[in-house]
């Protein structure tokens, strides 16, 4: 077994994520994972993203109740005074440069809670966002492994290591459009210049994220959202190469409990889809199989009304049914909204736009969506191959033109639009992609075509490597025993 027997207690983990969607949600997945398995889960966070994780961690409770498990428990602190505005307390908040630097002042503020937090408690290991590089030290400090954990694929943490390294970008022409190899990879990894990070203009980010890299590099191990038979080779490359301890555990979300079927129970029961998530899903009952695709840019992007614009006029040249979730709207929808696109929604026969939040699990699993026009953040990614569902790569910025890499070249699961503009959603952008282009990018991931039935055929096959992979016996489920196991024989040692 991977947890003790009998009268021993069961382990302690806290985990302790960033303060975004994309760090929450899976961090709150992982713990009802362990939580299965037997042991006590506590996750630390303020009270405003607690908010976001507060009802996945409710539904595993109440999945485990009567079995004997622990349950997840969530501790508040309060948000640091850091002069943002009140409830602002997210990533996802932000909107200007002057609040990314209040909120990082932030995140060195978090250090007094989690190290209170270790010392008034006895912990076995930590999970903590390799964003918080500080917390390598302020564990070692406590006698406490720590498990970073960055909620990226392990081909983007590779490449993001080598980049780290290595400084490619320094020695390529200073063209955007410069070709930029990423030494030391298992495969040929080439990015346009402007796909990439240049340190010359963004200093403290790179030495931010030195200070990450060797801080996980420090620890324990490292912690990955992402399953062996999907990236096999850099499963290798990590552990042999870099000499890297990683254990693969997921799709974090299917390993949790919540397989497909079972998350669409879960997630339907007791009212707790909004009024909007439901027409959504009714919506859906009514398209035929495979005909829809589905557009969403994830909980930060911002785009261009210009960007807005040239979507729509995709979704009409393209001639497919399409649910399109905008969840950041600066502009008024008059503003850039073409000609006729508003006639078409009013009619509501081959589209729905949907401002806010989608059910976004439930709707790559239904059966009427085909295609998944995406911004490559790695949550979307592994949720449109748990789900079998092809993509259209539009990345935008951190690790997102890597899991275009991952997705186009390496796994052929998808086409890109040619997007090559690395900015972030408060940096100025200027890239915008004609809607002929997208059109015809979703048009080869959707057609009848060799390329699409082969693209399809592929994320299928994944589908069902990434199902076995969470079950007893398979890969991610091995790795989870294994680390219990060591923490375990840890905790029995009184290694400290």
């Amino acid at each position: 077994m991977a947890v003790g027997e009998g009268e021993q207690q069961p382990l302690h983990i806290l985990f302790f994520p960033f303060i975004a969607h994309g760090h929450l949600i899976p961090v709150a997945d992982m713990a009802a994972l362990f939580a299965a398995r037997g042991v006590r889960c506590t996750i630390l966070t303020t009270p405003v993203n607690a908010a976001v994780i507060r009802s996945a961690v409710d539904r595993a409770n109440d999945a485990s109740r009567g079995t004997g498990s622990p349950e997840i428990s969530i501790t508040l602190f309060p948000f640091p005074d850091v002069g943002l505005p009140p409830g602002v307390e997210s990533v996802p908040g932000i909107s200007s440069k002057a609040e990314q630097e209040k909120i990082a002042e932030a995140f060195l503020r978090f250090r007094e809670p989690f190290d209170r937090f270790l010392a008034e408690h006895h912990t076995d290991a930590v999970v903590v966002d390799s964003f918080f590089h500080w917390s390598s030290d302020a564990a070692a400090d406590h006698g406490v492994p720590r498990l970073a954990f960055l909620g990226s694929s392990l081909f983007a943490r590779a490449c993001s290591d080598s980049m780290l390294r290595h400084n490619p970008v320094e020695a390529s022409p200073d063209d955007p459009d410069a070709v930029v190899s990423l030494p030391d990879l298992p495969h040929r990894v080439e990015l346009r210049r402007s796909q990439m990070m240049d340190p010359r203009e963004r200093e403290g980010e790179w030495a931010f994220l030195q200070l990450v890299n060797a801080a996980d590099q420090r620890s324990f191990g490292e912690l990955f959202n992402s399953f062996r038979e999907m990236e096999p080779d850099y499963v290798e490359h990590y552990h042999t190469k870099l000499g890297r301890r990683a254990w693969l555990l997921g799709p974090v979300a299917l390993a949790a409990g919540k397989g497909m079927a079972e998350r669409q129970d879960t997630d339907t029961d007791s009212g707790r889809l909004s009024p909007d998530e439901e027409r959504c899903l009714r919506w859906l009952d009514g398209k035929a199989a495979g005909s829809v695709v589905y557009i969403s840019f994830g909980t930060i992007a911002r785009l261009l009304a210009a960007e807005l614009t040239e979507i729509a006029r995709a979704l009409q040249l393209s001639g497919k049914n399409f649910l399109w979730i905008i969840t950041r709207e600066d502009t008024d929808a008059s503003e850039w909204m073409p000609e006729g696109f508003a006639d078409l929604m009013a009619r509501g026969e081959r589209g729905l736009v949907v401002r806010g939040w989608a059910p976004q699990v439930l709707v790559l699993n239904h059966p009427a969506v085909g295609g998944f026009v995406t911004h490559c953040g790695w949550n979307s990614v592994l949720e449109a191959v748990s789900a079998g569902v092809p993509m259209v790569a539009w990345p935008r910025y951190t690790d997102q033109f890597y899991n275009e890499k991952l997705i186009v070249e390496m796994l052929k699961v998808g086409v890109g639009v040619g997007a090559r503009e690395f900015a972030s959603f408060i940096d100025h952008r200027s890239q915008v992609i004609a809607g002929e282009v997208i059109a015809e990018a979703i048009g080869r991931v959707m057609g009848e075509g060799e390329e699409g039935e082969a693209m399809r055929k592929k994320v299928k096959e994944l589908r069902e490597k990434a199902r076995s992979a969470v079950k007893e016996g398979g890969s991610s489920y091995d790795d989870a025993g294994r680390l219990l196991d060591e923490l375990m024989a840890r905790r029995s040692s009184g290694t400290s």
